[in-house]
């Protein structure tokens, strides 16, 4: 296919979500191994070009999104419907969810010494966590992971890309 990078973006354009590489390639007739060739040449031409979008990774699928550096522009645009941002005490659950996953209200409250029912019903309602099962343990506790949309929010590919965190450390003084 000549224009295979521009079927690929027009349609990751236009899913707005993101596009598992094996559902792609099947829908195209393509390898997963060819498929990961044009997918490399479409990031390039996006990035030589000095485009406004950029190809991405989240685990095993891909989307576009707008470059970082003009995300300011963008926001501007976009101030009158943007949603509020995460608060404090939502982004210190969604934290040691990230790091401690898959946790439980309990060990989110243990670490952080204040009830996280509002917290965790945000964070599930916003798509950055989901429920992935129930501890083995007395009133089979709720157990929590994060999601592809939450790396997707913070740019990441994977959580190995999470900051490191020594969790020996004194209280209060953790080290990254």
């Amino acid at each position: 296919m000549e224009n295979l990078t521009a079927i690929i973006e027009a349609i990751l354009f236009v899913s707005g979500d993101p596009v598992q590489v094996d559902v792609l390639a099947h829908s195209m007739n393509l390898t997963v191994l060819e498929l990961e060739g044009a997918l490399s040449e479409l990031r390039d031409h996006l990035s030589l070009e000095n485009r406004g979008i950029q190809l991405n990774r989240s685990g095993n699928a891909v989307f576009l999104s707008i470059c970082p550096k003009y995300a300011p522009q963008v926001e501007l645009f976009l101030q009158p419907i943007q949603k509020q941002p995460l608060s404090q005490a939502v982004l210190e659950t969604l934290s040691v969810i990230a790091y401690r996953q898959p946790a439980t209200k309990g060990d989110v409250e243990a670490v952080r010494g204040v009830k996280c029912d509002y917290s965790v019903q945000t964070l599930l309602n916003r798509g950055l966590i989901e429920e992935c099962g129930r501890r083995e343990t007395l009133g089979r506790p709720i157990l929590y992971r994060t999601t592809d949309k939450f790396l997707q929010h913070f740019g990441i590919e994977s959580l190995e890309e999470l900051p490191r965190v020594d969790f020996s450390a004194d209280e209060g003084e953790l080290t990254p």
